[in-house]
């Protein structure tokens, strides 16, 4: 992919070459109403972050907005210090080390937090996103396609959710993978992740736009999506509810003009709703890791087996038993053995609980040993 000048966004005299220039565009970055188009546009009408912060108390007041004050040195130097305790550094648009292809989308963040390995973001990724109460099929797939892209030198990108998103970083964690936060980069979400956001900040790479100490809400999330799919050259959606936050990325990527892949599922799952929906409008149907590659047409297409394997990650154990299995199971039939391997508990205790669902007509057994959620 052919990627235009950074100039194109922030004239080459602006970029941040120092201390003083990063705390500068910080102040700008984080101060009141200037979101990235508004830190674009006063950048490149004023020729630096300093004089676009110099003007905005100003233009605040042609605008009918009194005593504006913009962030303060003593904050953005509070931030800074902050984010160097954490072992942080800040990437601001333009930087050698800001990720290059984020830098194209039409809102890219002009400063970003990063911890661990930055050139990771200049390698081939790939967005793969989904579900969070993925199905234990769903899972055994994302793991299966981290795994698959990895071997074939390609960095898997995910936003360290639950479900799809910790499949994939788990599978790629030694042949790269970046997590980006929705909210502070000191604050991982959810917690039960924290080890293996410590993992990924020493393996891999991890990003986020929002201020030090930002606990994530639900408006930080969406946001967080855009930088998924403008890190990636393409995004794969394994999982996805007809209105999710994954459709939320595809969308994304579509306006940023990235490749849409999506795996297809059983159209009496919800969890699949938004994958056929994506594939029915056009998205590629993606059976396994060669079949991305393809569609990306960056490297030719390696031998990959089509289905998913069992992943060998145990699985955290939600509240109560019965939760858990109808956690991992959807409408399609699976092995009743699997999921007893995969649940790690006693076979009789897991036996049991199979049973109290038959009965309650949650869970329905079919032929060959096999179970699936009652329809």
């Amino acid at each position: 992919m052919a990627l235009p000048p950074i100039s194109a966004k922030i004239p080459v005299a602006a970029i941040a070459k120092s201390d003083a220039d990063r705390l500068a565009w910080l102040r700008l970055a984080r101060s009141r109403r200037v979101g990235p188009a508004t830190f674009i546009r006063l950048v490149r009408e004023h020729g630096s972050a300093a004089a676009g912060l110099a003007a905005l108390p100003d233009l605040a007041a042609a605008s009918g907005v009194s005593s504006y004050q913009s962030f303060s040195h003593a904050q953005a130097e509070a931030e800074i210090s902050a984010g160097h305790k954490t072992g942080a550094r800040l990437l601001c648009l333009g930087e050698a080390d800001y990720p290059p292809l984020l830098a194209t989308i039409p809102d890219p963040p002009p400063v970003i937090w990063a911890i661990g390995d930055v050139t990771l973001a200049k390698r081939p990724n790939v967005a793969l996103v989904g579900a969070r109460n993925a199905s234990s099929l769903g899972v055994r797939m994302a793991a299966k396609l981290a795994t698959g892209l990895g071997e074939a030198q390609y960095c898997v990108a995910s936003g360290l959710a639950r479900g799809i998103d910790t499949a994939c970083h788990k599978a790629a964690l030694e042949t790269g993978t970046i997590a980006v936060l929705a909210g502070g980069i000191d604050c991982i979400y959810p917690a039960e992740n924290t080890r293996l956001a410590e993992q990924i900040m020493t393996e891999g790479l991890v990003l986020s736009e929002a201020p030090m100490g930002t606990a994530p809400q639900a408006r930080h999330f969406p946001r967080r999506n855009r930088i998924i799919s403008g890190l990636s050259l393409g995004v794969v959606v394994i999982e996805g509810a007809a209105k999710s936050g994954s459709l939320i990325t595809a969308r994304d990527a579509l306006d940023q003009g990235r490749e849409v892949m999506a795996v297809p599922g059983n159209p009496m799952d919800a969890r699949a709703s938004g994958c056929n929906i994506l594939i029915r409008d056009g998205a590629a149907l993606i059976r396994n890791a060669g079949d991305i590659i393809e569609t990306l047409g960056q490297i030719e297409q390696t031998e990959l087996p089509l289905g998913p394997e069992p992943d060998k990650t145990p699985m955290p154990t939600p509240k109560g038993l019965p939760a858990q299995i109808l956690l991992l199971l959807g409408p399609t039939p699976q092995a009743e053995d699997t999921l007893i391997r995969e649940i790690g508990l006693p076979t009789q205790q897991v036996l049991d609980a199979f049973l109290d669902l038959e009965l309650s007509g949650k869970l329905a057994r079919h032929a060959g040993g096999m179970v699936a959620l009652a329809v």
